[in-house]
C-alpha cells in the first residue's frame, strides 16, 4: 500500500484503529503483571470471558441507546417548536434528561431485588428488550415528527412531556444493566482478581459512551435522526438472542465448580433475607452508605461533563472556536480512550498496591477531579477547557467502576449484590438528576433567528461559569468521603473466617 494509500486508510478508520491498539496495550499490560493465582483452570477462564464479553458489550450498547438522547439534542434543537423556540433546548433536555435519571435512580428499590432473586441473566434480557422497545418507540415518533405524519401536532405540543416519559420508561429498563453485570459477575471473580474486574467494567462503560457519541454523531449525519434510535435497537436485539445462548448466572449452570469468592458473604449458607431486611442491612452498612454518596457525586460530575462540554463549545464557538478543536471533533474516541485508561489504572493500583482496597483508588482519583474542577473555573474559556474535561473524565470513570462495578460485589456480597449495586449505581443516577436539574436552572436558553441558528445569552462564554463553577463542591464532597473509606475491606462471615 503506497504512503497516500495508508493515510486516506488511516483517516478513515482513525477511530476504531485508536481505540483497539490502546485495548491491545492494555491487555498487553493486564497479562505481563503478576498473577493473581485463586485456583482457576485455563478451561474455567476461557469459559469466564464468553460470560461476560456478550454480556458486557450489551451493557455497552445500553449505553447507546442512553445517551442518543444527547445526540439527537443537536437534530430537535434544529428544529422549532411552535412558538418558535428550539424544540429540545437547554431547559428541555436537562429537564427531559433529570426525569429519565431520576427514574433509573429510585429503578433499584425495584430491580434490585428483582436481580437477586431471578438473576442477572434474567435482568439483561429484561432489560435490552425493554430499551430497544423504547428506542423503537423514540425512532418512531421522530420519523412522525420529521414528515409531519400522524400525531405532528400532538408531538410538537407535548414534547417535552411525551419525550421525558418515554426517556424515563427507557432509563428504567437501562438500570437493569449494571445491576445484571454485577450480580453475574459477583460468582465468577474472586474479591483479589475484582479490581481488573473493575477495569473491565470501566472499558465497558468507555466503549459504550463511545458507541453512544462518535458512532451516534456518525449516524445522524450519514443517516438522520430516526436512525440514532434505531441503530441501539436493532444491536440490543441481536446481543439479546446472543445472551439468552450463552450467558449463565454461574459456573456451576455452564459445567464449572461454584468456588468460594471471599466477599462480604462468604461462609452466610442461611436463607436468604427478604428485600425489605437486605435494605435495611444495606443502609445501616456504613461502608455501602458512604460508597453510595460518593457516587451520587460522581453522578453528577460524570454527567457534566459528558452532556455539556459539547453544547457549550457549540453554542460559544463563534466566540471560543471550540468546535474545531481536537477534542470537540473526536469526543467520542477521547472519553472512550480516558475511561479505558482511568479503569485500568484503577484496577490495577486497587488489586496490585493496595490490596484489594477500593478506598483509596477512589481518593486519589477524586484529587485529580478537585484540583481540575478549580482549575476548569477559571479557564473554561480557553484551550485548556478541552484537556481538563479529558482529564476529569479518565478520573471519574476510573472511580465509577471501582465503586459501582467493584465494590459493590465486594461489600454486598454475591447473596445480596444486586441490591446493593442498585443503591451505590441509583445514587449515581440521583446525582445525574440533580446535575440536570441544576443545569436546567442555572445555564443560559437558547435562541433561534430565523434560519435556525442559535442567538443570544448561550453564545456568551460568560454566561457558561456556572457549568464549572458547579462542579467544585461535588468534587471536594467525594474527595472528603472517598478518604474516609480508605481502609475497607469486606469481612466474610466467621464460619469462612475460621475455615
Amino acid at each position: 500500500m503506497s504512503g497516500s494509500g495508508l493515510e486516506s486508510f488511516w483517516s478513515t478508520y482513525e477511530e476504531p484503529l485508536s481505540i483497539l491498539l490502546l485495548l491491545a496495550t492494555v491487555t498487553l499490560v493486564i497479562a505481563r503483571l503478576p498473577k493473581i493465582d485463586v485456583g482457576h483452570t485455563k478451561p474455567f477462564r476461557r469459559r469466564r470471558v464468553m460470560n461476560w464479553l456478550p454480556l458486557g458489550l450489551t451493557y455497552a450498547f445500553l449505553y447507546m441507546g442512553r445517551y442518543n438522547l444527547k445526540v439527537s439534542k443537536f437534530a430537535f434543537e434544529n428544529i422549532a417548536a411552535l412558538d418558535g423556540s428550539a424544540l429540545m433546548g437547554n431547559a428541555d433536555f436537562g429537564w427531559i434528561f433529570g426525569v429519565g435519571t431520576f427514574v433509573y435512580g429510585c429503578s433499584f428499590l425495584i430491580n434490585g431485588p428483582l436481580t437477586d432473586r431471578f438473576g442477572g441473566r434474567f435482568s439483561i434480557l429484561v432489560g435490552a428488550a425493554g430499551v430497544a422497545i423504547m428506542n423503537l418507540i423514540m425512532g418512531l415518533i421522530s420519523y412522525s415528527l420529521l414528515n409531519q405524519g400522524i400525531g405532528y401536532t400532538f408531538i410538537t405540543t407535548h414534547f417535552v412531556a411525551l419525550f421525558s416519559l418515554l426517556y424515563g420508561l427507557n432509563m428504567y429498563f437501562q438500570s437493569f444493566g449494571a445491576v445484571a453485570i454485577v450480580k453475574v459477575n459477583a460468582a465468577w471473580f474472586h474479591v483479589r482478581e475484582r479490581g481488573v474486574f473493575g477495569a473491565i467494567f470501566g472499558i465497558l462503560i468507555s466503549l459504550g459512551i463511545y458507541f453512544a457519541f462518535d458512532w451516534g454523531y456518525s449516524i445522524l449525519e450519514s443517516f438522520g435522526l430516526v436512525w440514532v434510535f434505531f441503530v441501539p435497537a436493532a444491536l440490543l436485539t441481536l446481543f439479546w438472542l446472543l445472551d439468552a445462548a450463552v450467558v449463565r448466572d454461574l459456573p456451576s449452570q455452564a459445567g464449572h465448580a461454584d468456588f468460594d469468592t471471599a466477599d462480604a458473604t462468604s461462609g452466610d449458607h442461611g436463607p436468604q433475607l427478604n428485600p425489605v431486611q437486605v435494605f435495611g442491612l444495606m443502609l445501616r452498612n456504613p461502608i455501602i452508605v458512604t460508597i453510595a454518596l460518593i457516587e451520587f457525586c460522581s453522578g453528577f460530575l460524570r454527567q457534566a461533563i459528558m452532556q455539556w462540554f459539547r453544547t457549550f463549545a457549540k453554542q460559544t464557538d463563534v466566540v471560543l472556536g471550540l468546535k474545531s478543536s481536537y477534542v470537540y471533533e473526536h469526543w467520542g474516541l477521547l472519553l472512550c480512550c480516558a475511561g479505558i485508561m482511568g479503569g485500568v489504572i484503577a484496577g490495577v493500583i486497587s488489586d496490585h498496591l493496595f490490596q484489594s482496597r477500593r478506598g483509596p483508588v477512589a481518593g486519589l482519583l477524586y484529587g485529580v477531579m478537585l484540583v481540575s474542577a478549580i482549575v476548569l473555573r477559571f479557564t473554561y474559556q480557553t484551550w485548556a477547557v478541552g484537556f481538563l474535561v479529558i482529564l476529569m473524565s479518565m478520573a471519574v470513570i476510573g472511580v465509577h467502576g471501582m465503586l459501582s462495578g467493584t465494590a459493590s460485589m465486594d461489600f454486598g456480597g454475591q447473596k445480596n449484590v444486586g441490591i446493593a449495586v442498585g443503591i451505590i449505581d441509583g445514587f449515581v443516577y440521583l446525582g445525574t438528576a440533580a446535575m440536570s436539574i441544576t443545569y436546567a436552572w442555572i445555564l443560559p436558553e437558547e435562541q433561534l433567528d430565523s434560519a435556525g441558528h442559535i442567538i443570544g445569552p448561550a453564545t456568551d462564554p460568560a454566561n457558561w461559569s456556572g457549568w464549572p463553577a458547579a462542579m467544585i463542591p461535588f468534587a471536594l464532597i467525594g474527595a472528603v468521603l472517598a478518604y474516609r473509606v480508605r481502609n475497607a475491606k469486606p469481612k466474610p462471615k466467621p464460619s469462612q473466617a475460621a475455615a
